[in-house]
């Protein structure tokens, strides 16, 4: 792998964790009550939305650190399925107002952590598996 690849590979998951980590440092300041009423609404324990802060605090810093990114990268895809499936069903097949698909961010997300999840994390990472 040449340098311009592990270049490439960090900016995409450091920006990753870092877009991710600052909706999860929201939800440490602001409490994860919202949350907590989704998983009720779709019949889970209210306990699951503790899940947010593993999805938005721990695998950003995993993917950020390259300390076993891919895990980190999964549980990021895994955490924004859950969050389509729970808050944005509705909106999966819309446009936004300026013509982009409604859910830009959150497939960009989901798509930028299945990405890293398949190349890897790059050579500058803690661990580079």
């Amino acid at each position: 792998m040449n340098q311009a690849d592990s270049l490439g590979k960090l900016v995409l998951r450091v920006v990753l964790g870092v877009l991710v980590l600052l909706h999860g440092i929201s939800k440490l300041s602001g409490g994860i009550g919202f949350v907590a009423q989704m998983v009720q609404a779709a019949g889970l324990p209210a306990f699951f939305a503790y899940g947010v802060y593993v999805g938005e605090i721990v695998a950003p810093l995993l993917l950020i650190f390259g300390f076993y990114a891919r895990v980190g990268a999964v549980i990021v895809a895994i955490n924004m399925l859950v969050a389509i499936a729970l808050v944005h069903t509705a909106e999966l097949f819309k446009l936004g107002s300026t013509g982009g698909w409604a859910l830009e961010l959150q497939g960009m997300f989901l798509f930028a952590a299945v990405a890293v999840a398949l190349i890897g994390p790059g050579r500058f990472a803690i661990n580079a598996k």
